[in-house]
């Protein structure tokens, strides 16, 4: 069901239907003695120690240092070349010419 395919009334029951949800919601929430607020009791989680960011700050730096000192105890080479481009050889390009003259010269003859 797409939404822009609902009526404005459709849309206000929706809206309607989804408040009551949210007013029961609630109130069973507090019924069981929970808080109302969805995620309100895991309001601490996800915070680090002030230790576990600075060991995971030194752990990045390491990773930094490590990758930066390789790059520059590699001595300096030229980059890679580029393969060289493939091209057609002489008489393969004036044969394809030639067909491709015919083709076009045949296909304007024929809408004249």
């Amino acid at each position: 069901m797409n939404l822009f395919d609902l009526t404005i009334t459709q849309l206000k029951r929706a809206a309607a239907i989804k408040e009551e949800i949210d007013v029961l919601h609630n109130e069973l929430r507090s019924i069981l003695g929970a808080s109302a607020k969805p995620g309100a009791e895991s309001k601490n989680q996800g915070t680090m120690s002030a230790s576990v960011k600075k060991k995971i700050a030194a752990a990045q730096k390491a990773r930094w240092a490590k990758l930066k000192g390789a790059k520059a105890a590699t001595p300096l080479t030229k980059p890679a070349t580029k393969a060289k481009k493939k091209s057609m050889s002489p008489a393969a390009r004036a044969k394809l010419s030639a067909k491709l003259k015919a083709f076009w010269a045949a296909k304007k003859s024929g809408k004249k």
